[in-house]
């Protein structure tokens, strides 16, 4: 789904066909004690279609690598006691690097993927050896990357006024030798409101996220679809926009420019600001009349060029992140709605803000790391 990079220093041997399928019922279990922590050993039996005695196995052995842990199961009446299986609260553990325009964060998530934050800084220039002594203190079993740029066979292909096309992998890691996985921010953030959030259940859903410009994702079955190459979901960069304008990334008329920072200003008639999304938010705080006028016309090219993705993708919900969801209004709805086709505006596809707001796509990369080493292959990986 997402570019995985061999960023560690030494050779890393895979495991062999027969260790993988060892792990295989045991990679299925931590999928559904993921989906549904407290599970019951009952009900985990019949979700997975497994005998009394594969499921006890299974679970023993998730139980000894230090993965789950069991609880007691309340009962009613007078039921047989059960147990529910729950994620292990000190067991293994991945790492997320969220690389954002201003900053940098660095979080551990063990199975439950609630990231906590242990390192942070200002730019990602100064990043990588502050990483690095975090990742190698951690003892991780995967580090996965978040990077607000496109990506296309796993490079970082256009990195605006920041350079990532450089970062090296293997200084992040610290010297530990460890997967480490990337993907755009836009696309994990999109994973996360599909997994946990306001996608979530949702057959076929878009994420488009608004900060330096605008990215997104569409998710079939909550599973982001990343085309040939994993450069899929660069809305911002369809032609919405005004074709005399140049975007960063070479083309003329993209629709990101018309919603983010360089579009207020523009809207604003003042120069391009050198840290757009900070100057984004101190315009979306401004009430002034001038500040007011260039938020609705951000807003109504927001709804316009949504509509245009409703109509081409036929989703049962748009997920809004990053500064999008203070674009709505009035101008945005009518924007929207004006842009779907006739038949569609009796029941238009609902346009809902993402849950998980700015740590959306440190929760993207943590599922990324932990969909990795709980696979089989991961799995029987840590084992050997």
């Amino acid at each position: 789904m997402f570019p995985t990079t061999g960023g560690e220093p030494g050779i890393r041997c895979e495991p062999g066909r027969a260790a993988v399928d060892r792990w295989r019922t045991a990679a299925r279990v931590l999928d559904v004690v993921r989906d549904a922590p407290g599970v019951t050993r009952v009900a985990l039996a019949e979700r997975l279609g497994l005998s009394s005695a594969t499921t006890t196995e299974t679970v023993a052995r998730l139980r000894t690598a230090g993965w789950v842990a069991e609880e007691r199961a309340p009962v009613s009446g007078r039921g047989r006691p059960t147990t529910c299986l729950v994620p292990a609260p000190d067991g293994p553990t991945v790492l997320a690097l969220d690389l954002r325009h201003e900053d940098w964060r660095l979080g551990v998530a063990g199975l439950d993927g609630v990231p906590t934050v242990v390192a942070s800084g200002r730019r990602v220039r100064e990043c990588p050896e502050e990483v690095g002594a975090a990742v190698g203190e951690r003892g991780a079993l995967a580090l996965a990357v978040s990077y607000p740029a496109p990506l296309s066979d796993g490079r970082v292909v256009h990195a605006g006024e920041l350079d990532w096309t450089t970062l090296d992998h293997a200084r992040l890691t610290g010297g530990a030798a460890l997967p480490v996985l990337q993907g755009n921010d836009a696309t994990l953030a999109g994973l996360a409101e599909a997994r946990s959030g306001a996608a979530a259940g949702a057959g076929t859903a878009l994420s488009v996220l608004v900060e330096v410009g605008l990215g997104g994702t569409l998710l079939l079955d909550g599973r982001p679809q990343t085309g040939a190459h994993g450069a899929a979901g660069e809305f911002g960069h369809l032609p919405f926009g005004d074709p005399a304008v140049m975007c960063g990334c070479g083309a003329r008329g993209c629709w990101g420019p018309e919603v983010d920072g360089y579009g207020l200003a523009r809207r604003l008639g003042v120069a391009p600001p050198a840290d757009p999304r900070t100057f984004a938010t101190t315009v979306l705080d401004r009430q002034d009349p001038a500040a007011r006028a260039a938020v609705a016309g951000a807003g109504a090219a927001l709804g316009r060029g949504l509509a245009g993705l409703v109509n081409a993708h036929d989703p049962d919900v748009v997920v809004l992140g990053g500064l999008a969801p203070r674009l709505r209004g009035p101008a945005f709805d009518t924007a929207y709605r004006a842009g779907l086709m006739a038949w569609r505006r009796a029941s238009p596809t609902p346009v809902r803000d993402g849950v998980l707001g700015a740590d959306a796509a440190l929760y993207g990369a943590v599922a990324l790391a932990l969909d990795q080493v709980t696979s089989a292959t991961g799995l029987a990986r840590a084992a050997e």
